[in-house]
């Protein structure tokens, strides 16, 4: 008995210890994470002077588990026998032990991350042992569990664990006032079951350990810099897109200036003005002065331009006027006088002073 307690402590020590090196290292290590239940079945027979297949009689048994590290492991398990004793009970034997696991796959090979497909664990453990008798003489003892388990870890997530699990349990109380033996083979009986066993999900969102990077001082000082390196270029780049903003409320409040104001729209009107010359006369004259020859050139270079217009000479006050007007085009600008219209006006009175009424007045009508 000191001998399994030694060896239960020793483990337990280890166990806290390689908890502690791997926490910074491992998600997944709260106290609620890496939770398990099992279920599982199969036939036990005694050790010693017996065959398997022949002496086997069912097992049946339920466990919780809990994965403190990847390699260590704590679990408590109870478990039923039928048919193993004279008894005439639904149950001869009844096991409650607390086991402890060692993974050897990740003890010699490292943690990978995540479960492996196939792994081995080794399993101790000790518990109450009662044996059912008819009427009042149940007896009690304590036992030793030492087995393997033969995992599967079933589906992407490892979710799910199959295992082959054969052990050999010790009634260390047994006949030890005869024998003073405590791992007496004749008061053993090997069990071989399957389980099954589900993982609950952890607080890493994963049904079991997962690896992180340990903290290294350098490199979160040098992603600090990074990072405050950055947050400046953003301060700058937030002023830009600051200015780059009120420029652009700017214009469009410039845009709507423009479009909320009337536009002054200059209409020009182009007409082709027909030229009009007046010519005055002096009392008494009917010859043009050499001051009226520009009037009369005008209407004789308009009528060079287009031959298709034809004049008409109104005259007032003397139509001796219109005529030598009349000569002056014909002879000098050799202008057809079937173009020209000579028409007396008689005493003219369109403007107040008697001299201005003394005109001939040239009209150009244009040609159809």
């Amino acid at each position: 008995m000191k001998k399994s307690i030694f060896v239960l402590a020793l483990s337990m020590s280890i166990l806290t210890m390689h908890a502690q090196n791997d926490r910074t290292a491992l998600e997944g290590t709260r106290p609620g994470d890496n939770w398990s239940i099992e279920l599982k079945a199969g036939a036990v027979t005694p050790l010693t002077h017996s065959s398997f297949l022949k002496n086997a009689r069912p097992a049946f048994g339920f466990g919780i588990g809990k994965q403190l590290t990847p390699i260590f492991g704590l679990g408590i398990q109870g478990m039923g026998y039928v048919n193993t004793s004279a008894s005439k009970t639904a149950f001869d034997a009844s096991e409650v032990s607390l086991l402890g696991k060692v993974n050897l796959m990740n003890l010699f090979g490292g943690y990978m991350g995540e479960p492996r497909v196939f792994e081995i664990e080794t399993l101790t453990g000790i518990g109450w042992l009662h044996y059912y008798q008819n009427g009042p003489g149940d007896t009690n003892s304590w036992s030793t569990r030492l087995g393997l388990n033969l995992n599967f870890n079933l589906g992407e997530e490892k979710a799910w664990t199959f295992g082959i699990k054969p052990a050999i349990v010790y009634d260390m109380q047994g006949d030890f006032s005869k024998t003073k033996s405590r791992f007496n083979a004749n008061n053993a009986t090997f069990e071989l079951t399957a389980g099954l066993t589900y993982h609950f999900i952890c607080s890493n969102g994963s049904h079991h350990f997962t690896t992180v990077k340990p903290y290294d001082p350098v490199e979160v000082g040098e992603l600090n810099d990074a990072v405050n390196r950055l947050r400046s270029q953003l301060s700058d780049k937030d002023m830009q897109l600051s200015n780059a903003v009120q420029q652009a409320n700017n214009l469009q409040k410039e845009l709507a200036d423009c479009r909320t104001q009337a536009a002054n729209i200059e209409t020009v009107v182009k007409t082709n003005r027909i030229p009009e010359s007046i010519i005055t006369f002096r009392q008494g004259k009917s010859v043009v002065d050499a001051s009226q020859l520009p009037n009369v050139e005008r209407v004789a270079i308009y009528m060079k331009k287009h031959p298709e217009a034809k004049v008409v000479i109104k005259g007032y006050a003397s139509p001796e006027g219109n005529l030598a007007f009349n000569e002056k085009l014909v002879k000098k600008y050799k202008i057809n006088d079937t173009r020209i219209t000579a028409e007396g006006q008689g005493i003219g009175d369109m403007f107040s002073e008697p001299d201005w009424n003394r005109v001939s007045i040239c009209t150009i009508e244009e040609g159809k």
